[in-house]
């Protein structure tokens, strides 16, 4: 089962929780998990609109001050509360990279860090909240689309900060953000938090059957878009995968092949989905080449740095393209000399090159042929 969020208008806590329930998440079972947090919070739910749009609206009232807390008196609390183990565990990686985001933004150990914002009551029940709706929801896998920060400054403990504010930027290094909208913080540490820790990926929605929608609204009622996240509840399916991705390029004509060839392989071994050299006459009628890297938008930067390193190069272009991807499946097929892995689609197959060189090498025999021994044996199994 697969979950994928929306984030067009930022990502908060309570705008996840009410998605999720708004998409058939039990709100009765997350206010009871909540009250077993033994927090003295109060909760509720509600019916709201957002630029015309219907959407759910969770609260979390405190009368007493929020407390500054500790990681483990947090994770101590957690523990102790009526919750399934993989709530626990899910809440407990969120605070852990919550921790980890303070601790680098102040320069403290994790340890000493003090949750201000985040450590006050409401924060801790959308955490565990939204944990509680995905175990309700059967979610085995979370995408998340790329991720309206906002812009502008938030006023926070420390003081007016720009935004992102440190701990929501340091959440989402290298994931895929970008700022549109009212001047406002869209999204928080805690959403920041949700995602970095438990998305399994982030960009175009996964192939998937829709079983359910939910909205959340956000406090704010914008002119300027509806604020509320959207989440979808659905099964995967064998559907051709629709993704994003980053296509780097860059106009090489001063570097020797050697270069050239030792950062395609770093490329690759970095995370590349491809990376291609062709040829091409450049400017001063000198023989160049057009180093073309595909890459998932997270890994973008990575790369480019990489090539800057690798490469001789000034300068990249970079753009964003749509990738339709077949669902592929691994399968072994024996042969006369060897196991060979075939990677299948519902449209085609291929043997596994780095299994057929194995087996020609070690025998003796023609790559060719241990290719085509491998893909005769595959089609007498269907």
């Amino acid at each position: 089962m697969i979950c994928y969020i929306d984030a067009f208008s930022g990502l908060a806590g309570d705008m996840l929780v009410a998605a999720l329930a708004d998409a058939g998440a039990d709100r009765d079972a997350i206010t009871r998990a909540l009250k077993s947090l033994a927090t003295e919070g109060e909760f509720t739910w509600e019916q709201v609109k957002r630029r015309g749009m219907a959407a759910a609206k969770f609260r979390v009232t405190v009368t007493e001050t929020p407390k500054h807390r500790h990681l483990s008196g947090i994770l101590k609390m957690i523990a102790a509360a009526d919750l399934p183990e993989s709530v626990k565990a899910a809440s407990g990686r969120v605070f852990q990279a919550l921790g980890e985001a303070e601790s680098h933004a102040h320069g403290v150990s994790i340890e000493k860090v003090h949750f201000h914002e985040v450590g006050a009551v409401d924060s801790i029940c959308d955490i565990v909240g939204i944990c509680m709706a995905l175990h309700l929801l059967n979610v085995d896998k979370i995408y998340c689309s790329a991720i309206n920060v906002g812009s502008g400054t938030v006023n926070t403990e420390h003081g007016v900060l720009p935004v992102p504010a440190p701990a929501t930027a340091r959440l989402l290094e290298g994931k895929p953000i970008y700022a549109r909208g009212p001047a406002l913080e869209l999204t928080t540490p805690t959403g920041a938090a949700i995602v970095a820790a438990l998305a399994d990926g982030f960009g175009a929605m996964p192939a998937m059957s829709i079983q359910s929608i939910g909205y959340g609204a956000g406090d704010h009622d914008f002119r300027e878009h509806a604020n509320i996240v959207r989440v979808m509840i659905g099964q995967a399916n064998t559907a051709p995968e629709s993704t994003t991705v980053s296509v780097i390029e860059a106009n090489i004509d001063d570097a020797s092949p050697q270069i050239i060839g030792w950062a395609t392989e770093k490329l690759l071994e970095a995370g590349a989905l491809d990376a291609v050299v062709i040829p091409a006459q450049m400017k001063k009628n000198r023989p160049g080449v057009i180093l073309q890297v595909i890459a998932p938008p997270e890994k973008s930067e990575e790369l480019i740095a990489l090539i800057f390193r690798e490469t001789t190069t000034l300068g990249v272009r970079l753009n964003t393209a749509d990738r339709r991807v077949q669902l592929r499946e691994w399968v072994e097929v024996t042969t006369a000399h060897g196991v060979v892995r075939m990677k299948t689609a519902t449209d085609g197959f291929a043997p596994e090159y780095e299994d057929a060189r194995k087996i020609a090498a070690a025998t003796g025999l023609p790559l060719k042929q241990i290719l085509a021994e491998a893909a005769h044996e595959y089609l007498k199994t269907r």
